[in-house]
Formats: structure tokens, sequence, C-alpha cells
């Protein structure tokens, strides 16, 4: 694998320190804070397009989880939704941000959702991208292969299938995944062990109350309506077989008065489908709903 992808992610690293583990985030620009929360199996590099469209004029805070990104990949952790949570409280509060608008896909969803409850005089405003916050309503098979004992495993650790299907699966323009994009992608994911965190946010998927996480996420989604009094705007790409616009509707009946963009023509990875779209949709709402300083 080239290097062909760091022209693509011209930003400078940031690390809190967790324990003994670097927790990586990019800290650009200045002004009113814009938190961008990934999923799996991203990583910070899934938001550069946005992260270079508003650093000019805002403060663009982008982390990796543990285990994702440039952040440290322990082999013996608790890659638990509720580890990932307590994470993000602890950047918001390390480098004081208030005032913040939230950005979230994918697990960033439940994860960010999951800290703004935990912080909420701290978050302004909130964007979803193709994500979810509750309990899942459903499996989609391509998961479930990925969770089978033992073949799972070695699908995502040792083939990387799942961050490779990705590639194709969760975009729509696939001619936008060029070398340069898919090296990045795949980038921190090169090797057995730095795959783990890829492999555990899919067993951390909960399939039945007993799983631990189960109780996480329904905790996450019974606090959801006290969120419903600030500015909300979702951005979905319709065509995402995973965060099907049923996850949308779902969101909906807690935010009534969401502001909505259904993208016809976008995917799971919505953002490296349409972020000239997004970025317009972004802006406008931004300054449309100003926040005190």
């Amino acid at each position: 694998m080239s290097d062909a992808w760091r022209t693509l992610y011209p930003f400078e690293s940031h690390h809190l320190l967790l324990e003994s583990l670097r927790y990586h985030y990019l800290d650009e620009g200045a002004g009113q804070p814009l938190l961008m929360v990934h999923g799996n199996p991203t990583w910070s590099f899934y938001w550069r397009n946005l992260v270079v469209a508003f650093r000019d004029r805002y403060r663009v805070v982008v982390p990796d989880h543990i285990g994702c990104g440039l952040s440290d990949k322990p082999q013996d952790y608790p890659y638990r939704l509720s580890q990932h949570i307590e994470n993000l409280v602890r950047l918001i509060e390390h480098l004081d941000l208030t005032g913040v608008t939230l950005l979230v896909h994918d697990w960033g969803g439940a994860i960010g959702l999951g800290a703004a409850l935990q912080v909420p005089a701290r978050v302004a405003r909130i964007v979803l991208f193709n994500t979810g916050a509750f309990p899942p309503p459903y499996f989609p098979l391509r998961i479930r292969v990925c969770r089978t004992p033992i073949l799972g495993q070695w699908a995502v650790r040792q083939l990387n299938l799942f961050a490779r299907a990705a590639l194709r699966m969760a975009v729509t323009k696939r001619e936008r995944m060029t070398p340069a994009v898919r090296e990045g992608l795949l980038a921190p994911y090169d090797n057995w062990e730095n795959r783990i965190a890829i492999h555990r946010f899919v067993t951390d998927i909960p399939a039945n109350e007993r799983h631990p996480t189960w109780q996480t996420l329904a905790d996450v989604e019974s606090g959801l309506p006290t969120l419903a009094d600030r500015p909300i705007m979702a951005i979905w790409g319709m065509r995402d077989w995973c965060f099907t616009p049923a996850c949308l509707d779902r969101f909906l009946a807690v935010f009534p008065d969401a502001e909505v963009h259904r993208l016809e023509g976008a995917g799971h990875y919505v953002i490296e489908d349409a972020h000239e779209e997004i970025v317009p949709l972004a802006e406008r709402f931004l300054s449309e709903h100003p926040v005190d300083s």
C-alpha cells in the first residue's frame, strides 16, 4: 500500500492519553466546535471533505475511537459501546468544548448521542448521517455472516473482508473509490491486530436483550427526547442497505421537527457519495441556527 492517501488527509494529529492508550483526534481551525464522530469500519479519514470545507471558520474536532484510525489498538480492551461513549465524553471535557454541533455517522450515532446525553449542556446542534441510536430493529445477512464464530473473525481480521466489502457495498458512486481513497479508508487496518475493533464493533451489535450493549442502546434511545429541543438535521443516503430509511423514520418519530434531506442517489457512505451536496446543506443549517458565543 502506498501513502497516496496522505495527500487527502492534510491534518495535524493530536492525542489524548486515556490511561496508557493514545486516543487520536483532529483539531483543525478555530471558532464554534463541530464534533464529527465516525462509525465502523471508517475513521477520521471519512470526514476529510467536511473538515477541509469548514476548518477555515469553525473548530473541527474528529476523534478516532480506540482501536480505529490512528488511535492505539489494544488487543485486551473492553470494546463496548459504553466504553466508546465514556472516551468521547472525556475528550469533550478535556477540550472543554461548548456550543458543540455534533455530526454522527453509523456507530457514531450511538456513541455521539450517548455522549451528548451525558454532557447535554455542551451540545447545541445535531446532524445525523445514516446512523442509529437504538437496539437494532433487524440484522442484515451481510452483518450476521461477519458475526459467525471463528469464520466471521477470520473473514474480518485475516482477510479484511468487512472493510474491503464496504468500499463497494457502502457507496453508489464507485468511481469515487479511487486508489487513494481506498488506501485511506483501509490504511489503519493493515493486519490482524489492527483490525480488532472492526470485528469487536460487529460483535457488539446486540441481537437480544441478554447482550450487554442492548441496555446501553435502550438507555440512549430513551434519552433522545431530551435532545429534541435542539436544531437537528438528518441527511440520509436512501440507498443504504444497513441504516435503511426505516432508521431515519425511527429518529423522526423522536425528532419530528428535524430538517430532513433524503439523498436518493447516495448509499451508506453518504459523505463519500454526496459531499458536494452535503457541505452547502450543512453550511445553511449552521447559519440558520446560530449558537450564542
